[in-house]
């Protein structure tokens, strides 16, 4: 028996961390997880295409760092962490050019960003989650684009960061530390991705439309 085939043999493949290695994130089962430093080919090295752990690992750090950072400011826009309050956000949005009742666009969107950070924290209903940030964030950049693109000026620079963050989990779907680790949108992200970001297109327009 080599050294490839042995290893193989004898990795652990009636345990928990092979049942987690194998998941393959549906892609047909052609690119299965293995451990770090597993030995795939002649030489060693791990094909670029197979997936790892380190994937997962990297997802979970982007959906707490992006969800947590969302949480916070939507907890702002209610007064707490000495932010503006509902009404100290309606008025921000009425320098911005949003007309019409902004108390009421101040309140949807601090749950959207209270509830989708929530959802990314969790690993929940991801690609929901990652639209509620991205329609946020379109609709922030949108209000912006008169002050330019950097922040030192007041522009949109940082709000297009997290737009485009959360327009990549739309479609790299939460990875396998998450509560959706067995559900169609985790294993098949592309079609529900597509469908979530036709939503947040959808309730950004919608926004900019009834209160410009």
């Amino acid at each position: 028996m080599t050294v490839h085939s042995a290893h193989h043999a004898n990795d652990g493949s009636d345990g928990p961390t092979a049942a987690f290695l194998a998941d393959t994130s549906g892609t047909g089962g052609s690119t299965a997880a293995e451990p770090f430093g597993a030995r795939t080919g002649s030489d060693g090295d791990r094909p670029a295409e197979q997936l790892h752990g380190g994937i997962d690992f990297g997802l979970f750090v982007l959906r707490i760092s992006l969800g947590g950072l969302m949480i916070a400011h939507g907890l702002q826009k209610f007064g707490l962490f000495d932010g503006p309050g509902t009404d100290g956000f309606a008025q921000a949005l009425t320098s911005m050019g949003f007309t019409g009742p902004t108390t009421l666009l101040a309140w949807v969107t601090a749950l959207a960003e209270v509830g989708g950070g929530a959802l990314l924290v969790l690993g929940f209903f991801t690609p929901l989650g990652a639209a509620a940030v991205l329609g946020v964030m379109a609709n922030a950049v949108y209000g912006k684009l008169d002050s330019g693109f950097f922040a030192a000026t007041g522009g949109f620079e940082f709000d297009l960061l997290i737009a485009f963050t959360a327009f990549a989990l739309l479609f790299t779907g939460a990875g396998r530390i998450a509560i959706d680790k067995n559900t169609p949108w985790r294993r098949r992200p592309w079609p529900f991705g597509l469908a979530a970001l036709v939503l947040a297109a959808a309730t950004s327009a919608a926004a900019i439309l009834l209160f410009r």
